[in-house]
């Protein structure tokens, strides 16, 4: 699910137009030359239409078959387009409508947060502006290595009845799982059938996707690639109970593929309507040239739209994006927990920065005076409206990028530290006289230096 592991991550800058690189060289570095990835599939559709897919490396674990158009992964967040494509067909067909206050699909004697005598709509949860949390303060999982396997409906509403908004209803763009998860369940339960019967009825089956489910099927297990962490370790799948609408389908390349075809008007469906409501309206996602519509991201540069969305769980990392005007897509899927934003934007846009890996290495940690820490603390700019901010509490070291949850960094000197959640690490540099004045972020093979300003 997208930022459900903490990822820092920056806005796509352009550069001068350059080549766009060859799938084949991207899915090369990144499976054989860094050994960064265990499998990864790319699948493409050009303006003249044209639909291809290309995959390296292997599936893991005891089926280690390569990988192609119809092997299975997680696509995590990516779900949320699924759901909020649900929303509108819902409203389409005139079971609901946008604007129906969340509460009013709950049972009754369920509690729903409201703030300043407003409440939640259905389309607040589908745009992230409900002023609900990231994730709920509740969330201890039983199986970490399988996290949302025991939050279950009972859970969620207990939350729901205790929960203070941080914000005001529709005052700010704040990505929300538990919100996404919410109208997923509210639409379930309006449709009086299961999330995964409304999926499959409602979508995959009018867009004849039939490789992708909830439930795996013994096919689908048989072609499945199995999740690996940042170490190329297996791990398990996620299930997800509650809040599948935020993150629980799996797909393939080529089901992606007629997804994207859909949006993209290459197909006439039963959903054409609902896919133009879902692109309006916009409104700002937290970044400069970001928007929001109903599910999909969107960002503008030079005049173009790209819609997209990524997703990531345990051992899995997806990216779906679109250029409408052009009719051109990208999917990426990955079976390890290495951020492939990057690829996506650059096969849709060769100016935006592609990151050619090096073979990872191995990170010792150690103990730094708390003074010296103290010194690093402050606040970074990565970008005008994108900043780090570092800071200590009980001798740690902790890192903030806008939007998205602190991370803990551990040191490898006085002034190198890394993450363990994600594969980044920050350089703190120094004047003369010893003060920490600029930070340099080391992700996806690019540097990006920040330098301070408070």
């Amino acid at each position: 699910m997208r930022h459900l592991i903490p990822i820092l991550s920056i806005p796509m800058l352009l550069a001068a137009q350059p080549a766009t690189t060859s799938v084949e060289t991207i899915l090369a570095n990144r499976v054989e030359e860094s050994q960064r990835v265990v499998g990864m599939a790319i699948a493409t559709i050009d303006k003249d239409g044209a639909h291809s897919v290309v995959a390296r490396g292997k599936a893991g674990g005891d089926n280690n078959r390569p990988l192609d158009g119809d092997t299975v992964f997680e696509i995590g967040s990516i779900t949320k387009v699924f759901t909020s494509l649900l929303l509108a067909d819902m409203i389409e067909r005139g079971e609901l409508k946008a604007e129906d206050e969340a509460g009013k699909y709950l049972p009754e004697g369920v509690a729903m947060p409201a703030r300043g005598g407003k409440r939640i709509t259905l389309l607040d949860l589908a745009r992230h502006v409900s002023g609900l949390p990231r994730m709920p303060d509740q969330f201890q999982p039983a199986d970490p290595a399988n996290p949302f396997a025991d939050y279950d409906t009972a859970k969620l509403y207990s939350f729901l009845g205790r929960v203070t908004l941080g914000r005001d209803i529709g005052e700010k763009y704040e990505y929300s799982n538990v919100g996404v998860g919410l109208l997923g369940h509210l639409l379930a339960r309006r449709a009086g059938v299961s999330y995964e019967e409304l999926l499959r009825t409602r979508i995959l089956q009018p867009l004849k996707m039939t490789s992708t489910s909830i439930t795996f099927s013994e096919d689908q297990r048989k072609r499945l690639a199995i999740g690996h962490n940042k170490k190329l370790q297996p791990v398990k799948n996620w299930d997800l109970d509650v809040l599948a609408g935020a993150g629980a389908i799996r797909s393939t390349a080529n089901d992606m593929l007629k997804f994207a075809a859909a949006h993209m008007g290459q197909v006439k469906t039963p959903l054409d309507a609902a896919m133009a409501r879902m692109r309006v309206p916009r409104r700002p996602a937290g970044q400069k040239r970001m928007e929001i519509a109903m599910g999909w991201h969107i960002l503008t540069q030079t005049g173009t739209d790209l819609y997209w969305h990524n997703g990531g769980t345990g051992g899995y990392r997806t990216f779906l994006g679109m250029e409408l005007g052009a009719k051109r897509a990208v999917v990426v899927l990955s079976n390890t927990v290495l951020s492939n934003d990057d690829v996506g934007f650059h096969l849709l846009d060769s100016r935006a920065p592609l990151s050619m890996l090096k073979p990872s290495k191995e990170r010792k940690e150690i103990a730094i005076d708390a003074k010296i820490l103290g010194g690093h603390v402050g606040e970074f700019a990565l970008a005008p409206t994108f900043i780090l901010t570092i800071t200590t509490e009980e001798g740690k070291l902790f890192a903030q990028a806008t939007g998205q949850p602190r991370s803990e960094l551990f040191a490898e000197s006085e002034t190198e530290f890394f993450l363990k959640v994600v594969d980044a690490q920050i350089t703190f540099k120094r004047d003369e006289a010893g003060k920490t004045t600029s930070v340099v972020l080391h992700q996806n093979g690019r540097d990006m230096p920040a330098a301070r300003v408070k």
